[in-house]
């Protein structure tokens, strides 16, 4: 495990360490937790777009052909 030094303040540190007497537990190991939970949430790698599976949002409305302008398409319908 490694050694750092964080400054905190003043009562972010007090809450932790009541905490910490109220549940029996170490102020460090608080710290050490909420890291990682930070760590899980905001850093790690999350699933890229090409592990997930495709879902099905229904059938085309209409049928499309080569000369359909689909950014058009798009645009109209969200102004409706």
């Amino acid at each position: 495990m490694k050694t750092i030094t964080v400054n905190v303040s003043e009562p972010v540190y007090e809450d932790f360490q009541a905490y910490a007497q109220k549940s029996e537990r170490k102020t460090s190991e608080l710290i050490r937790e909420a890291m990682e939970e930070y760590r899980r949430a905001h850093i790690e790698r999350k699933t890229s777009l090409r592990d997930r599976r495709p879902a099905s949002v229904g059938g085309r409305i209409d049928p499309i052909t080569s000369e359909d302008d689909l950014l058009e398409e798009m645009l109209d319908g969200a102004r409706n």
